[in-house]
């Protein structure tokens, strides 16, 4: 094998060939010619790609390898690693975009020669863009002159060399911003565990609030930029300034930005602990985004005790966050807009207490939103938004802070019904836009009206803040909404309760007839699709417009809630038809939906396999009754330590004429039927229960 060629894990080699990893494991076992592991560990070898893709090829399981999956996969099995590797690509993307006329002559160099140009070629550009480095090459991380992206070496770049041709053959195709975004997106997906990931709307919510001032915000400050997703987010400024303590986050992210922006906008990123060492002391900007590290006890409590920022109080050594909220208005101009995503505990932690009540009676505190539960990590706990503007000398503080509850909008409607699952997946991010721009807007409007929305949103007096608690939270001081919509959506609701009670009783199945186990023939998914009677397509992958069932809807049975992503490489999701068999493949429970065509269109989310039976050969009720079988499931799922997965290959059906399918269908259906108006009582019932319970405690219901 060449030395530093790219190497592959048995999850990368399942990827490239569309199977499980299962199969891959199989392969090994069966085929005393599968390419033998260059590295890794026993229980995670590491394969050569080049053998790896021979061997699929002379097998006919690969005809060829796509190449986007190619040029991550020598991403991921780089040399000296994903993250060397990404930086050097970004480098490489930043050279094509900027001197697209360079790239050939470079390009045209054997390996060697071609490194050493190119490290002189990037220099140039890199120079250009993020400024000059340091007196021996390097970036100066902790400079205020300083750059985040270092000039890498030609011997740095030379195990680069085949991947950076691959990545220029790719960009050719997708553009170098979104090839960039691809090949950064894998990395982040790949290692949820490394990364604090802003999620993409509500980067554009946090953005859209700082936009929503009176004065465009020009020059944009980032103090702990992560990934770069809130900068990205912020449309058209004339600079942006990021800080970042991890080296290779802060490389990254100063490659996405300069990626993501043209030439016009000046771009600053430094690598620095940003309260111990800021790398911008002296900027005053229009506007700031931020989502700091939560509950750090190590943040400079002990160093930083007489730091001019904290000009609203000393933070105690649990209030970090109160410390990045200083920071913060630190660098703002007067009038200057900062929007910080908080947990929710900075709002009413006692120890936090005195800086919350100067920051209202000065005016710093403008609003404090509350996110639904799973708007950002950590999932479980619904966040806080803060909205600071930095007083002017000649202003009168505010007399009121606008407090928001998004817990209402933010759950993601399901055909008129009630949802059945919640999380980060069914967040209806559209609501949650229009709820805090719409309060936030008519907050700042001159002469508003009201801000009062029960159980939404309030402009409450300061007066009644400044307490012994300060309590900011913002359910607290919400006036309560209307149990379930009123009295009269009560009715409503007990009504079609009644109605879907009654439907349900005549869909009940009918006395059964007992009978001996049934001994047919059998075959399985694998050799149906093997023989063309049906086909078997996974979901997961694709961009652009339009709603995507997950397996949430196949759960619960309700309408496609999700979407694609619309940037990144051009790729067709696999969209459903009706008659179309879908299957979740993790967690180990039974569960198959048949399309129909309300729900036919949709692109197929992640985690299920669509099964498409050819309608001559294949009833699809008979087909998703059968899969439904728990003991059809339990010798199908393979177990590891976190999930059971399904192999749906491995699901059996007997082999049955079609008449006797379709008799066998239509009792399925009927089934199926009986179980949506199940799931539709129980969520009918527990909305009358709730609301029932609202009511009487609220007054709106009285007792008799």
């Amino acid at each position: 094998m060449p030395e530093n060629s790219t190497e592959v894990t048995a999850a990368g080699i399942a990827r490239l060939a569309g199977v499980g990893r299962a199969a891959v494991s199989n392969w090994r076992r069966r085929h005393a010619d599968f390419p033998k592991p260059v590295g890794g560990t026993e229980t995670s070898p590491s394969f050569a790609l080049s053998e790896v893709e021979r061997w699929l090829r002379d097998q006919g399981k690969l005809a060829e390898v796509p190449l986007r999956e190619r040029v991550w996969q020598q991403v991921a099995g780089h040399p000296a690693g994903a993250v060397p590797a990404l930086v050097h690509t970004g480098c490489a993307l930043l050279l094509l975009r900027t001197s697209p006329k360079t790239w050939p002559e470079i390009a045209a160099a054997p390996d060697e020669r071609m490194a050493d140009v190119l490290s002189l070629a990037l220099d140039k550009v890199l120079t250009a863009r993020f400024g000059p480095a340091a007196e021996d090459g390097r970036a100066v991380h902790t400079a205020e002159d300083g750059r985040a992206v270092h000039t890498p070496s030609g011997t740095e770049l030379l195990p680069s060399v085949p991947l950076l041709r691959a990545v220029a053959e790719l960009a050719a195709g997708t553009g170098a911003g979104e090839t960039f975004e691809f090949l950064l997106g894998r990395q982040l997906d790949a290692n949820p565990r490394q990364y604090t990931l802003t999620p993409p709307e509500l980067a554009e919510l946090m953005a859209a609030l700082v936009e929503a001032g009176e004065r465009p915000a020009r020059a944009v400050l980032d103090p702990a930029a992560g990934t770069g997703a809130l900068l990205r987010a912020v449309a058209g400024p004339a600079a942006l300034y990021a800080q970042e303590t991890d080296p290779d986050l802060a490389a990254l992210t100063a490659l996405r930005l300069a990626l993501h922006t043209d030439t016009g906008c000046a771009l600053a990123a430094r690598t620095a602990d940003t309260l111990r060492a800021d790398a911008f002391p002296h900027l005053a900007a229009d506007a700031v985004l931020c989502h700091p590290p939560f509950n750090e006890r190590n943040w400079g409590h002990d160093e930083l005790a007489y730091d001019p920022r904290w000009e609203y109080g000393f933070p105690a050594r649990t209030e970090s966050e109160l410390a990045w909220v200083q920071h913060a208005l630190a660098h703002l101009r007067e009038g200057g807009t900062a929007v910080l995503l908080m947990p929710p505990a900075a709002a009413s932690r006692r120890s936090g207490r005195r800086i919350r009540a100067d920051l209202l009676r000065r005016g710093a505190l403008r609003a404090v939103i509350a996110l639904p539960a799973g708007a950002a990590p950590p999932y479980g706990i619904p966040l806080h938004l803060w909205v600071l503007r930095k007083p002017g000398s000649g202003t009168h503080p505010s007399p009121e802070l606008l407090l928001v509850d998004t817990a209402e909008p933010a759950e993601m409607p399901s055909g008129g019904q009630a949802s059945a699952a919640g999380g980060r997946d069914r967040l209806d991010w559209q609501a949650v836009h229009g709820a805090v721009l719409d309060a936030w807007q008519s907050f700042e409007s001159p002469g508003r009206p009201a801000a009062d929305r029960p159980g939404t949103g309030r402009a409450v007096p300061v007066i009644e803040l400044l307490d012994d608690d300060v309590d900011l939270a913002p359910a607290r001081h919400l006036p309560p909404p209307t149990a379930a919509g009123g009295p009269g959506e009560l009715i409503r609701v007990r009504e079609r309760l009644a109605e879907t009670l009654g439907r349900t009783g005549a869909l009940t199945p009918p006395a059964v007839t007992l009978s001996d186990p049934a001994h047919w023939p059998l075959t399985t998914v694998g050799e149906l699709a093997r023989a063309g009677a049906l086909q078997l397509r996974t979901g997961g992958s694709g961009t652009g417009p339009g709603p995507v069932l997950t397996e949430h809807d196949v759960l619960g049975s309700t309408a496609p809630s999700g979407s694609l992503p619309t940037d990144g490489p051009s790729e067709e999701p696999v969209l459903v038809e009706p008659g179309d068999v879908v299957v979740p493949v993790l967690g180990g429970g039974s569960a198959a939906r048949v399309v129909d065509d309300a729900t036919a269109g949709a692109a197929l989310g992640r985690n299920l396999q669509l099964l498409r039976p050819d309608p001559a050969a294949l009833d699809p009720w008979f087909l998703a009754g059968f899969l439904r079988g728990t003991a059809n499931n339990r010798q199908a799922s393979s177990y590891a330590s976190t999930a059971t997965r399904l192999d749906a290959r491995r699901l059996q059906l007997p082999r049955l004429p079609l008449a006797e399918q379709q008799r066998y269908g239509e009792r399925f259906r009927a089934l199926a039927e009986f179980e949506d108006a199940l799931r539709l009582a129980g969520r009918l019932g527990g909305q009358l229960v709730q609301g029932m319970y609202d009511g009487l405690t609220d007054g709106t219901v009285a007792p008799k």
